[in-house]
């Protein structure tokens, strides 16, 4: 439930910073004028570098996911699964019919001690359900299938389309503040030194205001969440779902911060300013929410 954003967000900052180097080093977008920048040519440059990023993202997100996790995809004809396996699939695959999706998800599992799951892919009918087995050790059957309910209404809802979308403008205003900050910085030195200093700010703005651009995306995260526990409701049940949540919150140290990019994912909201950076609501509201619908 909480690696879905994570990836997405580190794979969009890889090819977009690529994708900028690449282009500051071959001189591709000539907004830089005798008189200064041309702001409409920088505009629409950077929508084309922002949009780029964000739709080749969303295209290798499956590919990624599975890669990064080390997801290990379940084939429903393999005659090895086990019982638990084949239950998996079974119940995303009853779910993901029961919310109009034509092509079933792949089913996958990661070793990983951390009781999570996520759903990813570019499309509704090209897209991954993975569990850990952590998940699948620590929770019970009925919290497992709220679980999985709630990864296949993410699928459902074409969340990781919108989700491109914002990420598409998001991307957009991270170019064009980027190279406008570069620019200012470039004059501030020697004419030999504003090239070399121009493309290292570049680069330099892009992560930063990368950064500062996940806030949005993080809080449209934390929305959506809300949509995919009450689709995870209809699918699973409402009671599965609310059982799926209160479990979360008795393993909620079981999720790998060992890194610190990954704190981000916690299943708890942070106290304060880094609220900011959670990709989920509390837990307690989730489950409040839920209670009164």
């Amino acid at each position: 439930m909480f690696k879905r954003i994570f990836l997405f967000i580190v794979v969009n900052v890889l090819v977009l910073t690529t994708i900028v180097i690449f282009t500051t080093i071959f001189g591709v977008g000539n907004y830089i004028t005798s008189q200064g920048i041309d702001y409409g040519a920088l505009l629409a440059f950077s929508a084309i570098v922002g949009f780029s990023g964000a739709f080749i993202s969303l295209a290798i997100s499956r590919i990624v996911a599975k890669w990064m996790m080390g997801v290990r995809v379940l084939s429903p004809d393999d005659p090895n699964l086990t019982q638990d396996e084949r239950w998996i699939i079974e119940k995303v695959h009853s779910m993901s019919r029961k919310a109009g999706i034509r092509e079933m998800p792949q089913v996958g599992i990661y070793d990983s001690p951390e009781v999570n799951a996520f759903a990813t892919g570019p499309t509704k009918n090209r897209s991954l359900v993975a569990v850990s087995t952590g998940l699948l050790e620590r929770m019970d059957a009925d919290a497992v299938e709220g679980v999985i309910g709630h990864e296949v209404a993410h699928i459902a809802n074409g969340d990781m389309v919108t989700m491109t979308l914002l990420q598409g403008v998001i991307n957009t205003f991270v170019v064009f503040l980027s190279r406008i900050a570069a620019y200012a910085v470039s004059r501030l030195v020697r004419e030999e030194l504003s090239g070399i200093v121009h493309f290292v700010c570049v680069i330099l703005f892009n992560i930063i205001f990368s950064i500062l651009g996940s806030i949005a995306v993080m809080a449209y995260s934390r929305y959506r969440e809300f949509h995919a526990d009450r689709g995870g409701a209809d699918f699973a049940g409402k009671d599965k779902m609310i059982h799926a949540l209160r479990s979360l919150q008795n393993h909620v140290d079981m999720v790998d911060d060992s890194q610190t990019a990954m704190q981000t994912m916690k299943i708890n909201s942070k106290s304060g300013w880094l609220k900011l950076f959670s990709s989920h609501p509390d837990l307690d509201e989730r489950i409040a929410r839920l209670e009164r619908s």
